[in-house]
């Protein structure tokens, strides 16, 4: 792929991350699709071009939705995980074992909402209104019901990155060279 094929690809990946992540304004019960879609789009990045620019488009839609997005929550959400995911399932299924590399993602995942609701509670106010309701119980409640939501997101992407290789790719490949 040319250089310049890939700078307006990243570009366009990146706006129409930012555009969803934005779109939370005015569909406010999106609130985790959202970021969870806009980390879909960097498939394509780490399939067509290679995990480095992925990171880089990452990096820009992190610090331009920091800025940009009016829900910082959704905008946590996309730097805190769904943004880099992608290139860290690219990584750990490429070079390791199965078992090995649902431990590292699921620990990822739990790690870094754990910590991103954490720093939201303590400096955005943020609140976490099933706490209010359930106690102390809700805590573990939410994170198991969060992982149970992660492996079926972590199944859906495997399928749509095979249905992008299988049928989608050559598609894609008409207009990116």
């Amino acid at each position: 792929m040319k250089q310049s094929s890939k700078c307006a690809l990243g570009g366009i990946i990146a706006a129409l991350s930012l555009v969803m992540m934005i779109s939370v304004a005015i569909i406010p019960f999106l609130t985790y699709a959202l970021p969870a879609a806009a980390g879909l789009l960097i498939v394509i990045i780490v399939i067509e071009i290679d995990k480095k620019w992925a990171f880089g488009v990452y990096c820009t839609v992190a610090i331009l939705g920091m800025l940009l997005v009016p829900d910082k929550e959704v905008a946590v959400m996309y730097l805190a995980f769904f943004g880099y995911y992608p290139i860290l399932k690219a990584v750990t299924e490429s070079k390791l074992s199965v078992v090995l590399g649902w431990i590292i993602k699921v620990m990822a995942f739990l790690g870094t909402m754990i910590i991103s609701y954490f720093l939201m509670i303590k400096f955005m106010g943020v609140t976490i209104d099933e706490v209010d309701e359930l106690g102390i119980i809700a805590i573990p409640l939410l994170l198991g019901m969060g992982t149970f939501a992660f492996v079926l997101y972590d199944i859906a992407l495997t399928r749509l990155i095979t249905a992008y290789l299988a049928k989608w790719r050559k598609y894609f490949r008409r207009y990116f060279k």
